[in-house]
């Protein structure tokens, strides 16, 4: 209290003029109606650019919980889709929706680690065995296919990305249907993959749409890229060409764990055909 008092005494010069000053602004503003008009209008700018960035900071901070919400609404809005469904009846021109049952569900996933500048790339999930996910399970995005499941915990599993020399799906040209089987390039170009094994019959064009086919472990109809070159290397009496990816691996976020409830019954049948054999 004596250090302040000292101080107080010793720049007291100071301070009344400082009491002063502001004394003679706020009479200046009180009474002079065009400058009270312009402290105003430049308190509520200023406020207001205060209240703005305080919004932005409010909303990236719950952005986590925004994104979070989508992607449950949008694996709830995956699962209604007809491509999730198989018709359960037969020699009818007529299907009521009642003869829909679901065949495919969509488990949200975050992405916890991942990697694109490997020659086997792979990424890991934060859903496992607790939450249905098994090994074989289908993995896309929004975009389109990024993967299948390869190893599973309770509560992780690892998926083996498409930028993987061994990934290999059965995929087709949107436009003629024809069948062949996508895969990564040598070149390791995370945007870029080969579409191989087509029939000489099609007729492919540059920009046209590849996506999976009924052979895969996928629903049909999901993108995998778009044809960027006809003139792939190999193919004998088979096109082949290149494909532009329309999953961009190194942005990936979120995913969908594809649940096929067929999928065993049919991995049991195709085994026991190859016994029988």
């Amino acid at each position: 209290m004596r250090n302040l008092l000292i101080f107080i005494t010793k720049y007291n010069a100071f301070f009344l003029f400082l009491i002063f000053e502001i004394s003679s602004l706020i009479i200046y503003i009180k009474y002079n109606s065009f400058q009270k008009a312009s402290v105003i209008n430049s308190t509520n700018k200023i406020t207001g650019n205060f209240y703005a960035r305080a919004d932005e900071l409010k909303g990236y901070l719950t952005l986590r919980e925004v994104n979070d919400n989508l992607v449950l609404e949008n694996a709830r809005l995956r699962n209604q889709l007809k491509t999730s469904l198989y018709v359960d009846t037969a020699g009818k021109k007529m299907v009521n929706d009642t003869n829909y049952k679901q065949q495919y569900e969509y488990v949200p996933a975050k992405v916890l680690n991942n990697s694109v500048n490997k020659r086997n790339n792979y990424i890991t999930i934060d859903r496992g065995s607790s939450n249905g996910i098994a090994k074989g399970m289908g993995v896309i995005t929004d975009g389109g296919v990024v993967g299948k499941v390869v190893l599973v915990g309770q509560h992780m599993a690892i998926v083996q990305s498409l930028l993987h020399k061994d990934t290999r799906f059965s995929a087709m040209l949107a436009n003629n249907k024809e069948i062949g089987y996508l895969q990564w390039g040598e070149d390791m170009n995370p945007h870029k993959g080969l579409l191989i094994d087509v029939s000489n019959n099609a007729q492919p064009k540059v920009g046209e749409m590849v996506v999976t086919s009924d052979l895969s472990l996928f629903p049909a109809g999901i993108p995998l890229g778009r044809v960027s070159s006809l003139n792939a290397k190999g193919g004998g009496f088979f096109l082949n060409m290149e494909v532009t990816l329309s999953v961009d691996f190194s942005k990936l976020q979120y995913v969908y764990v594809i649940i096929n409830r067929f999928a065993v019954e049919q991995a049991g049948l195709e085994a026991q055909e190859k016994k029988d054999e």
